[in-house]
């Protein structure tokens, strides 16, 4: 497997492992067992980037990482976010990346990973009400704690970027990124280069869409994302087809004149 260095020192592999679907987003979760087993063959595949998230599930998808991780200890980088807060039941109730929370967050997911550093922790949706010079500065923090290795903002924009970046050096930026998703590229990677930091794209097959696989026809659970994602809708899937098929349309052109 190939790597990359992500900010000025994390070595991952060039494919990561996104869990989130495992245990929620896309449909009704997984079997456990099949889940750990999934991950695991990833990481004897060579894949050395595994990204969860406490609102996955919420929480239990980072408990299945750390049980399905736990033999690759040392060999593999785990990824997961902060960012929103929760209410008494456990549901996701808006956003909170205030510095208290932050830390409160991280000594949690240390728990439910079995870790004792985590290494890339994302803001995972930029918090309105709270400066991300406090939320940079709370990271660092933990950070000279030992408690967390490297930062990652996730769908922020320049200014924030360059902000945060100010405060506590960004290891990686992760944002939607594929052929049907590119705004990325207007400012984004631009700024990214320039101040060294990694970028880590999410959904890069466009959710399934790109690979082909998804008829006119198909129907979403309530409890899958793409139920209620506007470019899932017929009407649009329908206008998209041509970005699907164009992969297949320049491989067989290839074979062609091979």
């Amino acid at each position: 497997m190939d790597k990359r260095i992500l900010g000025t020192g994390l070595e991952v592999s060039a494919l990561g492992f996104g869990c989130m679907g495992i245990s929620s987003g896309l449909g009704p979760a997984a079997d456990r067992e099949d889940g750990i087993a999934v991950i695991r063959a990833a990481g004897e595949h060579g894949v050395t980037l595994f990204d969860t998230a406490e609102v996955y599930g919420p929480f239990v998808n980072e408990e299945l990482v750390g049980e399905a991780l736990a033999p690759f200890r040392g060999q593999v980088a785990i990824a997961t976010k902060f960012g929103f807060a929760f209410d008494a039941d456990g549901r996701q109730a808006g956003l909170n990346s205030r510095p208290e929370h932050i830390r409160q967050v991280a000594d949690a997911s240390l728990r439910r990973l079995g870790v004792e550093s985590i290494d890339l922790f994302y803001q995972h949706r930029v918090d309105p009400d709270v400066p991300i010079e406090d939320v940079a500065g709370a990271v660092r923090d933990l950070i000279q704690a030992g408690k967390v290795k490297h930062f990652g903002l996730s769908e922020a924009g320049v200014r924030t970027i360059r902000r945060a970046h100010a405060v506590q050096p960004v290891t990686a930026l992760q944002s939607e990124y594929s052929l049907w998703w590119r705004e990325s590229e207007a400012e984004i990677l631009p700024t990214l280069e320039e101040l060294g930091i990694g970028f880590v794209p999410f959904s890069p097959l466009g959710r399934g869409f790109l690979t082909g696989t998804i008829e006119q026809g198909a129907t979403f659970a309530g409890s899958d994302i793409r139920s209620s994602i506007p470019r899932f809708a017929p009407e649009a899937r329908q206008a998209n087809q041509a970005a699907a098929r164009r992969p297949a349309v320049l491989q067989h052109t290839a074979h062609d004149r091979r």
